[in-house]
């Protein structure tokens, strides 16, 4: 999160899109969650939100950009707001020009980020001088993945979410983000998985990695557990993996629920649209991965 004070009333946050460099879910809870084990990364694509206070009670969106957005409560920047005010009787309002660039629905956590970057914007516009902790607990009253966004940009996360540990694993490499037209629900995702609820599956266990080699190495033991169960439904990120590795990606993967693949490249490749993608209708993005302290500039 890169936060912009501009004055007492107003702020700018550049909210990062993430990665899961490996993804697996464990079982599903009797809470109706499931519980997973993920190694989260933020990278270098923004959406960029600009908020000010304002006499009006509630919360407006205008947006900008690329993607049909809903406005309404369904956003995670109205839901963030709403959960912020009615826990701290929040006197005034927010209008919220949300400049959108991760690509919706794409398992990037776009929305989450949208959300968290709220929580952040209300701490510091009302002065309520939460701590992070705090605010990631608020945040995952909003959505599972909310609280990775206040843990600094790198983390191993378990639980449905609520478990962010912070890592420090190397960060010296490229990723290339190919997302295709179609978006994937996260509900749709999970009920294809049909996880036993008396049946966990053992977590993974990362090791420690000195250089990107041994990451690599490292991530190549393990997947996403969605690849398998979208890959008949969604047959581009079968398309999408080969000319990643065409390319010279050493590693694809899917991005959480997907539909978006990635590409690690230990060398930022020289690529071009028409060296990666072969529909009009994929987006892609060359990236790197990110880290921060949360911080007013």
């Amino acid at each position: 999160m890169y936060i912009e004070k501009l004055n007492s009333n107003q702020l700018t946050i550049k909210a990062p899109a993430k990665v899961n460099l490996f993804l697996e879910v464990l079982g599903k809870r009797p809470d109706g969650y499931h519980n997973i084990n993920s190694l989260f990364q933020a990278v270098s694509l923004y959406d960029e939100l600009a908020f000010s206070i304002t006499d009006k009670p509630g919360v407006t969106i205008e947006l900008s950009g690329k993607g049909d957005l809903p406005t309404g409560d369904e956003n995670l920047v109205s839901r963030a707001y709403n959960t912020v005010r009615d826990a701290f009787n929040l006197p005034r309002g927010l209008h919220v020009n949300l400049d959108k660039q991760i690509p919706i629905a794409a398992g990037l956590g776009g929305g989450s980020a949208d959300g968290a970057a709220t929580i952040i914007a209300c701490n510091l516009l009302f002065d309520l001088k939460l701590s992070q902790t705090q605010m990631a607990r608020l945040a995952l009253e909003v959505g599972s993945d909310l609280p990775f966004f206040f843990s600094g940009g790198q983390a191993l996360v378990g639980g449905r979410g609520e478990a962010v540990k912070p890592a420090d694993f190397p960060t010296k490499y490229t990723l290339v983000l190919v997302t295709p037209g179609q978006s994937v629900s996260t509900a749709e995702a999970y009920d294809l998985l049909k996880m036993d609820l008396t049946k966990p599956k053992v977590p993974f266990t990362l090791p420690p990695c000195r250089d990107v080699n041994e990451l690599i190495a490292a991530l190549l033991m393990t997947g996403n557990d969605f690849e398998d169960v979208l890959g008949a439904s969604y047959p581009d990120s079968g398309r999408i993996r080969d000319v990643l590795l065409q390319a010279g990606a050493v590693l694809t993967r899917l991005s959480g629920s997907g539909p978006t693949m990635f590409g690690l490249f230990v060398d930022a490749p020289e690529l071009g649209r028409d060296a990666t993608c072969d529909r009009d209708c994929w987006r892609l993005f060359t990236v790197k991965p990110i880290t921060w302290r949360l911080k007013v500039v």
